[in-house]
């Protein structure tokens, strides 16, 4: 269930548009691939676009037919915006680009900085599946055996390199002889809850129903669910969380029946440098994603609103689950020293 794979010549990616009818792995061969692929969804989840786009800046550097470190610092920068430039919310993308641009900028020579671009971003990968298990640790000790939790969107094994973010304590469950049943809202326009987190809990013999989105409220109250878990493509620094479409709704829900609301991410996916859920860019996509499903229409040719992400207030969020531990509350001053912990760590002494 590798969503993501780097190869001496291309990266082969798990096609998410193709599930649940297919297992369908792709070949990216160039950086127009790659784009394309992020565009398209074929590859989604914050950590996996920023996985994918990380190898697509190595591998688009392998082309370049120059001994000239100016020159190929020119080209890196340009390929670097282009793939940037795929999708705006999610900050995993930018973060892996700019970390790879970070890699080479004291390289003394091209062979260097290919060779350096290429270890960088398989570090990413490497990073990203240790990050998950940790994140599922601390996530797990939230819950008791049988828990009923529910979930929007895909958090999971197929967005990260493994584990999941908001669905790694379910995987971690599992491994530990652990029962935890989700409840996975299908995510409209495109379906990611009802074709990927289903498929991915299934395949992993993890109890999994399926509910439709506006079936949240009643689904509560009459299962009794536990809490909710989401993950999160950009979490501001005062802890307002943009994740995918429909999280702010139940975010609302779950403070009217008292159940506790969490979000699961890494650091990679906290911007400091965002003050609130209001600087964070909200994508807006195609309206044949509303007004078709499999490519069939099913509404009027009418003016359609599609943002595919909604911004969770931190008001609302019980909890931040990263790999360095869970904050509870007063996000501004506590989300910052996460990431002096981390330098902190990595500082010679």
């Amino acid at each position: 269930m590798k969503a993501v794979q780097w190869h001496d010549t291309h990266i082969t990616i798990l096609n998410q548009q193709a599930l649940p009818h297919k297992t369908e792995y792709l070949e990216l061969k160039n950086i127009k691939d790659v784009w394309d692929a992020i565009v398209t969804l074929k590859v989604r989840g914050a950590p996996a676009i920023g996985m994918t786009a990380a190898y697509g800046l190595a591998l688009a550097a392998q082309s370049y037919e120059t001994d000239d470190l100016a020159t190929f610092h020119t080209k890196l920068k340009r390929d670097r915006d282009y793939l940037a430039s795929s999708r705006p919310t999610a900050v995993n993308l930018f973060w892996a680009l700019d970390r790879l641009m970070k890699s080479v900028a004291n390289a003394t020579s091209v062979n260097e900085a290919k060779t350096t671009l290429i270890h960088e971003a398989i570090c990413i990968q490497i990073e990203d599946e240790d990050v998950c298990r940790r994140i599922g640790e601390y996530a797990l000790s939230l819950f008791q055996d049988g828990d009923r939790i529910m979930t929007i969107c895909n958090a999971g094994a197929i967005a990260t390199a493994r584990y999941g973010t908001a669905l790694a304590p379910f995987h971690l469950a599992k491994e530990k002889g652990i029962t935890l049943h989700a409840y996975a809202c299908e995510t409209r326009p495109v379906l990611q809850g009802a074709r990927l987190t289903a498929w991915e809990l299934s395949e992993a013999g993890v109890d999994v129903t399926l509910i439709t989105d506006n079936m949240a409220a009643q689904t509560m109250k009459a299962k009794h669910i536990s809490a909710v878990i989401v993950g999160a493509d950009r979490i501001a620094a005062n802890g307002d969380t943009a994740n995918k479409i429909g999280t702010f709704s139940l975010a609302i829900l779950a403070k009217a029946f008292n159940i506790p609301f969490y979000v699961a991410a890494p650091l990679s996916t906290i911007d400091l440098q965002k003050k609130t859920g209001d600087d964070i860019p909200i994508e807006e996509r195609a309206k044949e994603e509303v007004t078709h499903i499999g490519g069939v229409r099913i509404a009027p040719d009418v003016n359609v609103y599609n943002p595919a992400f909604d911004v969770t207030p931190h008001e609302l969020i019980t909890g931040i689950i990263t790999e360095k531990g869970i904050v509870f509350g007063d996000y501004e001053t506590k989300l910052p020293t996460l990431f002096e912990e981390v330098f902190a760590s990595t500082t010679p002494t």
